[in-house]
């Protein structure tokens, strides 16, 4: 600032000496949002043209801008496509009067390789070694089609940095032209973000608890690779950083692309705990909201609105945390709350191949903490996919979840595999051996668990609640608003979406037992004596900016 005033000072005593005009240029950088972690060379802005206020980028000596159309800014396939990646950094603006950035095509960032030779010429080893992509606070980036998505590969970054106030929307041309419905899906593909970090899809020597893990040749098929889409993901480096993305709302995503993979609002594929994720929303997904293959990367203040698969899934390893989630499916539609798989292709694997996987420490270990989950017990007959349910966790998952809670006793159970929890074939010896741990969760289902029991005979139910969770009696639709029945209170405030105190919660007639694992007043992702971390910036869920109430109003 110093200088900044010394400049001006010695700008206006030269004026005032010469006699001529002062002209100084506007800036276009937005102050406001706080890109520190951006240590790229990123050198291509925003024009500073006044009749363009497009992004633009140089590379060999052409210049490449998008066209101004109205409020918005239109960007063809020469710009960027599927096949004409990002190679140099970019920066997209937010635009006046509600102006979109809509791509006639897809957002690749870098280029993918499928071979350490070819990671190497390239000098491609970690995050911000390839191009960044920039995303200015209030930007709305839009997709035309299902065929069209976005991918960061290996190497690149973005950095996506809203504000409360000022959020950023990966949408669908549908969505701002306004003929998009509340639930509609499939307007475009997604997201999918690839790192270097560790996934058990890969051959690895030594062990996270030795600290010598270490791997070659490994490049896992992302979701939606195929020909021109083809990205790969995987290595030994879970600290690895491929941007930062906070205040960001994904909507209306989910494709079934050529390979037969279906995309995600976020696929994040071996993405390593250097990435920052904080205040995400998915909106109305085909597929899952945020999927983990193998990484590091964590998430504080998740949403998932309308998901019609899992809403978090959990794969190939993944090691991560998740500090406060709200997850509610549609009246009609959604599948798991949490799908959990703790290694990649389990059942090709032999029993010693599970042990040794687990033994190297690269197994699914992550902790969830604060998750409330409104499931839908819709059955097979309206379901995208699968039933409505709660937490499926199997295939050797060792996770700790603490003071969380799956409620889905707001409709009739379906009949359909409606259950709360489930725990499945390695995962049950991981219950009993410790290391699978759930600490004050409330299930509040009319089935309450599924799966087999742990080896020693306990049954599922048996063993969470011996290890401090609490499952309520359902019989019929029942509400677990704090004024509709004196059995089961769990919810309170407009919309009914926020934990009640853990000492005045009522399940089965009676307070339950025990105090939440963190030492807070409530389990759960919200409280109202908590500040709302959801206010102002999501969508769906408050008054004023959603399509629709919650079905559970």
């Amino acid at each position: 600032m110093s200088r900044l005033f010394a400049a001006l000072a010695a700008i206006l005593l030269l004026g005032a000496c010469e006699g001529g005009d002062i002209v100084i240029q506007p800036s276009t950088t937005d102050s406001s949002v706080d890109n520190s972690t951006n240590n790229s060379n990123n050198t291509n802005t925003t024009s500073t043209s006044e009749d363009n206020p497009c992004a633009v980028y140089e590379k060999d000596g052409s210049t490449f801008q998008g066209e101004q159309v109205g409020a918005n800014c239109v960007y063809s396939p020469s710009f960027v496509d599927a096949g004409n990646n990002l190679t140099v950094n970019l920066r997209i603006p937010s635009l006046p009067d509600d102006g979109a950035h809509i791509f006639e095509g897809s957002l690749f960032v870098g280029r993918t390789h499928d071979t350490d030779e070819g990671l190497a010429n390239a000098g491609i080893s970690r995050g911000g070694d390839g191009p960044t992509l920039t995303v200015e606070a209030g930007a709305t980036l839009a997709f035309q089609s299902s065929a069209d998505f976005l991918i960061v590969n290996r190497g690149s970054q973005l950095f996506a940095v809203g504000t409360r106030e000022a959020p950023i929307t990966f949408t669908s041309v549908s969505d701002i032209e306004g003929s998009v419905g509340a639930e509609d899906v499939q307007q475009w593909g997604g997201m999918v973000i690839n790192g270097f970090g560790v996934t058990n899809k890969c051959d690895y020597t030594g062990s996270v608890s030795a600290g010598d893990l270490a791997t070659s040749d490994c490049h896992v098929d992302a979701e939606g690779a195929a020909g021109l889409d083809e990205s790969q993901y995987g290595g030994d480096n879970n600290a690895d950083s491929s941007g930062r993305l906070e205040f960001v709302l994904v909507k209306h995503t989910g494709a079934t692309v050529g390979n037969g993979d279906e995309l995600n609002g976020i696929s994040f594929g071996g993405v390593g705990s250097n990435t920052i994720v904080r205040n995400i929303e998915v909106y109305s997904t085909f597929d899952d909201g945020i999927e983990m293959f193998g990484g590091a990367v964590s998430f504080e203040n998740f949403v998932g609105l309308y998901v019609r698969d899992d809403a978090i899934d959990i794969d190939e390893g993944w090691s991560g945390t998740i500090t406060n989630a709200l997850v509610v499916q549609s009246a009609t539609d959604g599948n798991h709350c949490i799908e959990g798989d703790g290694i990649g292709s389990f059942d090709s694997l032999t029993a010693d191949e599970v042990e040794a996987t687990i033994s190297q420490g690269i197994n699914s270990r992550p902790t969830i903490t604060g998750l409330t989950c409104i499931v839908s017990p819709n059955g097979a007959a309206t379901a995208t996919h699968d039933p409505g349910a709660g937490w499926r966790l199997r295939e050797g998952i060792f996770p700790t979840i603490n003071d969380s809670m799956v409620i889905g006793s707001f409709g009739p159970d379906s009949g359909d595999s409606n259950y709360c929890l489930r725990v499945d074939n390695r995962s049950l010896q991981a219950a009993e051996d410790g290391d699978l741990a759930i600490n004050t969760g409330i299930f509040a289902c009319a089935e309450k668990t599924r799966g087999g029991s742990l080896p020693n005979g306990t049954s599922v139910e048996a063993w969470a609640a011996a290890n401090g969770s609490v499952f309520a009696d359902i019989n019929g639709a029942t509400d677990a608003t704090a004024n509709a029945n004196t059995d089961l209170q769990l919810l309170e405030g407009t919309p009914p979406v926020y934990s009640i105190d853990y000492t005045t919660m009522v399940v089965n007639g009676q307070s339950p037992a025990g105090s939440p694992e963190r030492g807070s007043a409530h389990v759960g992702g919200l409280s109202l004596g908590s500040a709302d971390w959801t206010a102002g910036w999501t969508y769906g869920i408050h008054e004023g900016n959603r399509a629709q109430p919650l079905w559970f109003e």
